[in-house]
């Protein structure tokens, strides 16, 4: 299904919702289209342009910086679907401290794994087991969630998302 994204009236990205979705809070008069495929909508009466990019026409109070939800998706997104420790396709999720140690849920502290890489570290630390990760676990950056709401961003969304970086 296609998704288009949604900016506040500053155009500050907020969200990707179904184009579906975007075509009701247009219809609602609650957004305006920005960018459009040059398809359209049409009904007896109506020809709406299919939305891509959408801005609302009012002001959206965000009151926090969104992050990132920690999930396997977004593991394997920021570690390009690679082991960190052998660089063959990554299957699993490690926690460089284990969890049996102490260790949190966090971004800092997982990272993408081949299957054979994750038993064979097992409970113990990558030097415990003479293991070297291929860049150190962190949290991804301010818009990462964009990436991980669709598969592949599209090019007219790219304009709007550089300018919130």
């Amino acid at each position: 299904m296609r998704s288009a994204l949604v900016l506040n009236a500053s155009y500050e990205p907020l969200s990707v919702v179904p184009a579906r979705r975007a075509a009701c809070l247009v219809l609602d008069d609650k957004a305006e289209v920005v960018e459009h495929d040059g398809t359209f909508i049409r009904s007896e009466s109506l020809a709406l342009p299919n939305p891509l990019v959408i801005r609302l026409r009012y002001m959206v109070k965000v009151p926090y910086h969104r992050r990132t939800a920690l999930s396997r998706r977004a593991i394997f997104a920021r570690d390009d679907h690679r082991c960190q420790y052998c660089g063959a396709d990554a299957d699993s999720i490690d926690h460089v401290m284990p969890r049996s140690r102490g260790g949190e849920h966090v971004w800092e502290n997982v990272a993408a794994a081949c299957r054979r890489c994750n038993l064979y570290k097992r409970d113990r630390t990558p030097e415990e087991a003479g293991m070297r990760l291929a860049q150190t676990p962190h949290a991804p950056r301010e818009l990462a969630w964009v990436t991980v709401a669709v598969t592949r961003v599209p090019e007219v969304w790219k304009p709007y998302l550089a300018r919130a970086s």
